[in-house]
C-alpha cells in the first residue's frame, strides 16, 4: 500500500539539519550551532563572544542568516507544504539483485580491497535472500517541495537562493519526520524508540535510509525503478530523460531495518561489475557508464 504524508512548513522545520544549510551558504559547522541557541537577546550575545575575535564577523552573519531562514521559513508556512510517498514493499535479496513487490532492483557491491579489511557489501546483504523462503520487507520513500517554490523570488538573488537551500533541507527534514513515523507506527519494528531530534540527525536509529545519490546507491537511473515502485507524480514528482528528479528539492531512496545495517560507499567497481550490472538492469554497458563514471577505474 502506498501511502502519502503532507507536511506543513512548520511541522518539519525543526527536522532540519542546518549544518548542510550553512554548509551551502559557505560556512563551517560550527557557525550552524546558532540553531542550538535560545532567540533571546542575551544568548546570542554569549554564543557570538565565544568566538575568537577574528570569527566574529562571520558568526555575526551566521546569526542574521539564521534570522532571515527562518522568517522565509514563515513565510513559506503560508502558502506551501512538503508531501512525502512510501511503500512497505515485501522484499528478498536475490545474489546483488533486492527484489521489491516482484520489480528486480539491482545494486552494486563493493569490490576495491580495503584497508581495514572487513566485507565487500551490498544493501541486499541486508535483507533476506530468496532461498530462505521467508519473505521480508524494505520500504521505498520519494519527498519534494511544491514546485511552485522554486519560482519565488527569482528577482531577487539572495532571496531566491535562500529559499532554493531551504527547499533542499524541507525535502530531507520531511523525509527524516516521515521515516520516524515508519520506524514507530507504519512499520513498527521500532515502536519504543524515543530519539531527540539531535540524535535522529545523527543517525542513532535502528536501520538505514540510502537516498539514490548516496555512496552505497549511487546509480542515478535507479529512480526509475524507484518510480515504478511509487508513481512519484502522485506528490508531484517528474523524472527527466536521465532520472533526475523536478523539483530538484527532492529526494527518494530505500528503507532498511536491519540492526547490522550501515552506510557505507560502492567506491570504484571494475569493468567487470559494469558488465553484470548493465546485464542486471537490461541497459547497455555504454549507457551504465554513464550513470557510474564517477564509480568507475581510471
Amino acid at each position: 500500500m502506498i501511502t502519502i504524508l503532507h507536511y506543513k512548513v512548520h511541522e518539519v522545520s525543526s527536522y532540519i539539519n542546518w549544518i548542510y544549510f550553512f554548509h551551502a551558504w559557505g560556512f563551517q559547522p560550527r557557525f550552524a550551532d546558532i540553531a542550538d541557541i535560545h532567540g533571546c537577546d542575551v544568548c546570542r550575545a554569549s554564543w557570538l563572544t565565544s568566538f575568537p575575535e577574528e570569527e566574529r564577523p562571520k558568526a555575526s552573519e551566521a546569526m542574521q542568516l539564521f534570522k532571515e531562514a527562518n522568517r522565509m521559513l514563515n513565510l513559506l508556512d503560508e502558502d506551501f507544504e512538503v508531501k512525502t510517498i512510501f511503500k512497505l514493499c515485501k522484499a528478498n535479496s536475490k545474489g546483488d539483485n533486492l527484489i521489491l513487490d516482484g520489480v528486480t532492483f539491482p545494486l552494486l557491491r563493493q569490490q576495491m580491497k580495503k584497508r581495514e579489511g572487513g566485507p565487500f557489501l551490498c544493501l541486499s546483504d541486508f535483507v533476506r535472500p530468496l532461498s530462505s523462503g521467508i519473505t521480508d520487507t524494505v520500504g521505498a520513500f520519494a519527498a519534494t517541495i511544491d514546485a511552485d517554490m522554486e519560482g519565488l523570488y527569482e528577482k531577487d538573488p539572495y532571496k531566491h537562493l535562500l529559499v532554493q537551500t531551504l527547499s533542499d533541507r524541507l525535502a530531507e527534514a520531511a523525509t527524516e519526520k516521515m521515516h520516524e513515523h515508519v520506524r514507530k507506527e507504519a512499520w513498527g519494528y521500532a515502536k519504543d524508540e524515543n530519539l531527540t531530534i539531535p540524535e535522529l540527525l545523527i543517525e542513532k536509529y535502528q536501520g538505514i535510509r540510502p537516498a539514490v545519490g548516496y555512496p552505497s546507491l549511487p546509480d542515478q537511473s535507479v529512480n526509475f525503478l524507484l518510480d515504478e515502485l511509487l508513481n512519484m507524480k502522485q506528490i508531484g514528482i517528474k523524472l527527466t530523460e536521465n532520472g533526475a528528479m523536478y523539483p530538484h528539492a527532492s529526494v527518494c531512496g530505500l528503507m532498511f531495518a536491519h540492526p547490522a545495517s550501515e552506510y557505507f560507499s560502492i567506491g570504484k567497481i571494475g569493468e567487470d561489475q559494469l558488465q553484470d550490472y548493465a546485464r542486471r538492469r537490461g541497459k547497455s554497458v555504454e549507457e551504465m557508464r554513464k550513470f557510474l563514471a564517477a564509480n568507475l577505474q581510471d
